[in-house]
């Protein structure tokens, strides 16, 4: 691997770690299941949870888990010989959620969605069975900054992708340590490590229509204000629920000004006020 590949590789390992730490992501003596798909991102995820297991002063184990969900033309040999070669602990489920997709979905529309819950469904569940304490999935920084355009855009709700999140059913707790991560970034990684992808062909590597218009957006965002991207997950650190509207998150209806302290100077003086009062504001404010 070159010094360049090698640097890149270090730089993502050091943004992995950074997110594990500030979100408590692991903890000692948990068994992290790594949910791979073949691609890209579920391949730098894995590897560097495992780098991580190695230099981290904290034990913890981790698990791949890859579920086959036996779409025409999958590749199911590609993943088990990469990870036996490896050395990888590793479990493949087999389940049909193709057919159900296909037979759910009609004709022409997108199918993401629907094999998103499926999938999601199926793997938290085999996480209880195996033990798993904590459930990794290959989200980088901007499925989450997408994720939030896509909820405002279509769903009227300033909501995104978590770092870390507990499940509705509160059985299981998920994290995505590439959340520090730029998808360009894992994209050279990924290239330079040469893995062995493999592409989602459930409907014909359809993607998300309403996701890709957003990706697009943001992408153009991206070239004309470089570091735009950042700033909005950053954003998402740093809310203030005052300057939002949402009053289940913030008490609007009962402010009320607090004038008890002493009156600040007049940010108003030495300039020039005309007023429609017969009074003079500045008498006004010289009997105050």
């Amino acid at each position: 691997m070159s010094t360049a590949a090698q640097l890149r590789r270090k730089k993502l390992r050091g943004n992995v770690g950074k997110a594990v730490v500030d979100y408590a992501m692991i903890e000692d003596g948990d068994k992290v299941m790594a949910c791979v798909s073949g691609g890209k991102d579920s391949y730098v995820m894995l590897d560097a949870l495992l780098h991580l297991r190695r230099v981290a002063k904290i034990k913890f184990d981790v698990v791949a888990v890859n579920l086959d969900q036996k779409q025409p033309g999958f590749p199911a040999h590609v993943l088990p010989e990469y990870l036996d070669a490896h050395d990888i602990e590793y479990y493949i489920i087999d389940k049909d959620t193709y057919s159900v997709v296909k037979q759910k979905v009609p004709e022409g529309k997108t199918t993401c969605s629907l094999c998103s819950r499926l999938r999601r469904g199926t793997l938290y569940s085999f996480a209880e069975e195996i033990g798993a304490t904590k459930v990794a999935l290959g989200h980088h920084m901007d499925d989450m900054v997408e994720t939030l355009f896509l909820n405002m855009f279509f769903q009227a709700q300033l909501k995104g992708m978590p770092p870390k999140l507990l499940s509705d059913d509160k059985r299981n707790i998920v994290i995505r340590p590439l959340a520090y991560c730029r998808e360009k970034d894992i994209a050279k990684v990924a290239a330079d490590a040469e893995y062995p992808i493999i592409p989602c062909n459930l409907c014909g590597s359809q993607e998300n229509l309403q996701r890709k218009k957003i990706k697009s957006m943001i992408s153009e965002w991206d070239l004309m204000n470089p570091g735009c991207v950042e700033n909005i997950f950053h954003g998402l650190q740093n809310v203030s629920p005052s300057q939002l509207a949402d009053q289940n998150l913030f008490n609007f209806i009962d402010l009320s000004i607090d004038r008890s302290e002493a009156r600040p100077s007049y940010k108003f003086e030495n300039a020039t006020i005309s007023s429609s009062s017969t009074d003079s504001l500045i008498d006004v404010v010289r009997v105050l």
